[in-house]
């Protein structure tokens, strides 16, 4: 069964995004937030942000922590939100996936945000998404940093890029109900979570909207976490052949440039790269959420993906995937090609 297509008419994929002025009261919104803690150092935080968030939408916590943490989870939560295991009958690699399937399959409304722990919605916010689902099948809100450590600076330069470029991928999607569950949820064994649902829809004819101006606050995650990630990071790029080819090709030029004595190439290519990334950070009223001197992480982020983009290719051809929760993960994700093949066998009647 494939997904009703529709026109957005909201404010589309461009402008500052606010709420209406007549929205007031409670919203008829899931809040899906699938979790996996080892250590409770922000539960305190976490229980504060959930405790505001349902004076708004209803919220549910697909939580995959150990048994001792789910039951302090619980005992915090308790009163608070609705605090499920993850299906057991719902298997896959990817535990934020199967996280997401139980929640939403759980969900009491048809509009459904899902958002990973360190994403922080305001009401304006909120207001947004739920308006947009009115005319699309998922929305991709643009997230930053508060606060911004050197860490997310850096990281901001991605974002930036990604903006000037098309739509950065948030911590966050708002998705339509009806449309997940007639497409059947998306595939829990794919590394790239987000990029998989986004294609998952358009392949079952939905549509989707990436609004520029619809921000959304993110936490920083800690100094060591954000290390850790970078080559898994870079794995993505592994579903999304353009940019992989693009990673791939930085470190070859700069090894050439300095070869050849001309470090001016490399500079005029770091002033480009900023440039870029400057209009990115002002496009649809971006200036009032990014530092100033954001874009100019963007030449210091293209660099290091250059160089983790070969740790991701060569963990792809020697070890067959990348190292995740445990496990290894060989897809990023499946092709936009795989996607629709998969759609059209699933509604090819039997004979």
């Amino acid at each position: 069964m494939s997904a009703p297509a529709r026109t957005p008419t909201g404010p589309g994929n461009e402008g500052l995004v606010r709420p209406s002025r007549a929205a007031a009261g409670r919203l008829p919104v899931e809040y899906v937030l699938p979790l996996r803690w080892s250590a409770d150092a922000g539960l305190a935080e976490l229980t504060g942000y959930l405790r505001e968030l349902t004076r708004l939408v209803d919220v549910t916590v697909v939580d995959g922590s150990a048994p001792e943490a789910f039951a302090r989870h619980a005992a915090a939560w308790r009163g608070v939100v609705r605090h499920l295991a993850p299906d057991p009958a719902v298997r896959g690699v990817n535990g934020k996936v199967v996280g997401v399937l139980t929640g939403v399959a759980a969900a009491r409304h048809e509009h459904v945000v899902i958002a990973d722990d360190d994403v922080r919605y305001d009401e304006a916010g909120l207001r947004a998404a739920h308006r947009l689902l009115d005319d699309v099948d998922l929305v991709r809100p643009q997230n930053y940093f508060d606060p911004v450590p050197w860490h997310a600076w850096w990281d901001t330069g991605r974002s930036l890029l990604n903006r000037a470029l098309g739509a950065d991928w948030p911590g966050t999607l708002a998705v339509r109900r009806s449309t997940f569950v007639a497409m059947g949820g998306y595939d829990p064994d794919v590394l790239f979570e987000n990029l998989e649902l986004v294609r998952t829809v358009r392949a079952y004819g939905g549509v989707d909207a990436a609004p520029a101006g619809l921000y959304v606050r993110r936490l920083p995650p800690e100094t060591g976490h954000f290390l850790g990630q970078r080559v898994r990071q870079a794995y993505d790029d592994l579903a999304q052949p353009a940019r992989l080819v693009t990673s791939l090709a930085v470190l070859p030029a700069v090894v050439a440039a300095l070869a050849a004595r001309r470090p001016g190439l490399l500079l005029g290519a770091a002033a480009t790269v900023v440039a870029l990334a400057e209009v990115g950070r002002r496009r649809a009223g971006g200036a009032r959420v990014f530092p100033r001197t954001a874009a100019l992480a963007a030449p210091l982020w293209l660099l290091e993906r250059g160089v983790c983009g070969w740790l991701a290719l060569g963990h792809r051809v020697l070890r067959g995937g990348v190292p995740y929760a445990g496990t290894r993960v060989a897809r990023a994700a499946n092709s936009p090609r795989a996607l629709r093949t998969r759609r059209t066998a699933s509604s090819t009647p039997a004979h």
